[in-house]
């Protein structure tokens, strides 16, 4: 591997990881005078948590920027002449860093969002596959954890499948094995809750909707 190669490498670890750890699920609340999400519910700061603090609007508009974060990772890479590589070692960077943000203390949300945002720029068809899958689980269980489970392990089959077939570069296999595997690791006390029965669903037990104002 050639030096150039090996500082764009750096590059997109320590970018990507410090682009991720950006917590606009607290500073978009902040800026609107509402409560801290980490004093709620799950104590995350994704959107699920971030509604509950703020409401749905304010939760969107802190979930497409964290979605951007993902895409800019890898498009700050793109841009310095980087190939598929530092690329998904961006991407990858940016969820690890939203989900352990160097900012609040190595907390943060599930890093589905920036790993929405990779995957834009990645391989963006992926997601015409794992969208349907996602909005279909949720709509069935009204479990919004099970949705993520359910549609990143699709994307990462679907992915692993791709590299194979087309073929792809042997990285995209770090890809389609390493977005799942970040977004469970990121869920276990989710899957703790839907082995015991107990995982929150939306509209109850202070999903979303009842702690949302």
């Amino acid at each position: 591997m050639q030096t150039i190669d090996l500082v764009r490498v750096a590059v997109a670890l320590v970018a990507g990881f410090l682009l991720g750890g950006i917590p606009f699920g607290i500073i978009v609340p902040r800026l609107i005078g509402g409560p801290d999400p980490r004093t709620l519910g799950s104590g995350r700061t994704g959107g699920a948590n971030v509604s509950r603090a703020v409401g749905y609007r304010w939760a969107a508009v802190s979930g497409l920027l964290d979605v951007a974060k993902g895409s800019v990772a890898v498009l700050l890479i793109v841009a310095i002449g980087g190939g598929p590589v530092p690329q998904i070692l961006a991407a990858l960077a940016a969820i690890v860093g939203h989900s352990r943000s160097p900012f609040i203390g190595l907390k943060g949300g599930r890093g589905v969002a920036p790993a929405t945002g990779g995957a834009l720029i990645i391989e963006p068809l992926i997601l015409a596959v794992i969208f349907p899958v996602f909005v279909i689980v949720i709509v069935v269980t009204r479990i919004s954890s099970l949705g993520s489970l359910g549609a990143s392990a699709m994307g990462g089959i679907v992915m692993i499948v791709a590299t194979a077939v087309m073929p792809l570069p042997p990285i995209y296999y770090l890809y389609g094995i390493g977005v799942p595997g970040l977004i469970w690791l990121f869920h276990l006390d989710n899957i703790q809750r839907l082995l015991a029965g107990r995982e929150r669903r939306i509209g109850r037990s202070g999903e979303a909707t009842d702690k949302s104002r």
